[in-house]
């Protein structure tokens, strides 16, 4: 490391909106947004951004293009760090930061999500996994040939597709 290095005691952010969502618990939301399996409908979530009075509506302009959003959240309801969790894929615990639990050091979610439409301060998206109240800190455009890897090597999840399937992945813990 280097010596002349400064490094910031801390950071500090407030919400640029709030998620408006169907999920009102960790048990109720699926561990995925897209992967709707043991929800109640069967289908992906559609949920309201709303975005803050002080975000100036100048800084919405040009969203409505894109099809999909990257969305950086507060994990609210997060238990707290835990530096082992159980993820509900595979057997047995993993390190936090090799899953997405939300137990983690500093409780930040991301999420893609598909944009249905903008009116005003909302965003209507679909294919939530975000419970209702939690505060937004971001909004970054999905751009495909930048953030599609679908080749690229998935760790202990590579393992876990090989016996159970490629791309599986289980709804909540118990149909809704």
């Amino acid at each position: 490391m280097m010596e002349s290095m400064q490094r910031p005691a801390g950071f500090t952010f407030r919400p640029i909106g709030w998620v408006r969502s169907p999920y009102a618990r960790r048990i109720d939301a699926p561990h995925q947004g897209p992967v709707t399996e043991g929800t109640e409908t069967g289908a992906p979530a559609e949920a309201i951004i709303e975005i803050d009075a002080s975000i100036p509506l100048k800084a919405l302009e040009d969203l409505a293009g894109f099809e999909r959003l990257w969305i950086l959240f507060v994990f609210h309801q997060s238990k707290g760090f835990a530096p082992k969790v159980r993820p509900p894929r595979g057997r047995g615990k993993r390190g936090v930061l090799a899953t997405r639990a939300p137990d983690r050091p500093n409780p930040i979610g991301l999420s893609a999500v598909e944009l249905l439409r903008i009116e005003g301060r909302e965003l209507a998206v679909r294919a939530v996994d975000i419970l209702d109240g939690t505060p937004v800190l971001d909004i970054k455009p999905y751009v495909p040939y930048a953030d599609a890897f679908p080749l690229s090597r998935a760790g202990w999840i590579d393992e876990v597709d090989a016996l159970t399937g490629v791309g599986f992945a289980p709804g909540p813990k118990r149909p809704r």
